[in-house]
């Protein structure tokens, strides 16, 4: 079975930084496009950014473009997203997934609060 944990949230002030990772485990993800997801309190879960297998594609949200970068690591089944400049509307719980996702696969996510 697919497990997907994220990690690296947590309470900053605005203009913080923070770098979120996703491990996965019960089979290989190597091949598959990976990508991160925020639900913001009251809102429907986003797309934040997404890379292609092999790092050819890259995709960010307009609100995140410049600030955030998604990077993984094949060998170590994991995606990392380093944001920077936070602010008070990045405030959300961060999800990582297939992309598109995989229905199964929603971990718990991890929680990320900016301050003003």
């Amino acid at each position: 079975q697919v497990m997907l944990v994220e990690s690296g949230g947590g309470l900053v002030q605005t203009g913080g930084s923070l770098k979120l990772s996703c491990t996965a485990s019960g089979r290989s993800f190597s091949w598959y496009a990976m990508a991160w997801f925020r639900q913001a309190p009251g809102k429907e879960r986003e797309f934040v950014a997404g890379r292609d297998w092999n790092g050819e594609t890259i995709d960010y949200a307009d609100s995140v473009k410049g600030r955030f970068t998604i990077s993984r690591d094949n060998a170590k089944n994991t995606v990392s997203l380093q944001m920077n400049s936070l602010q008070p509307e990045d405030t959300a719980v961060y999800y990582c997934n297939q992309n598109p996702p995989d229905a199964r696969a929603w971990g718990q996510g991890t929680r990320v609060t900016v301050s003003s």
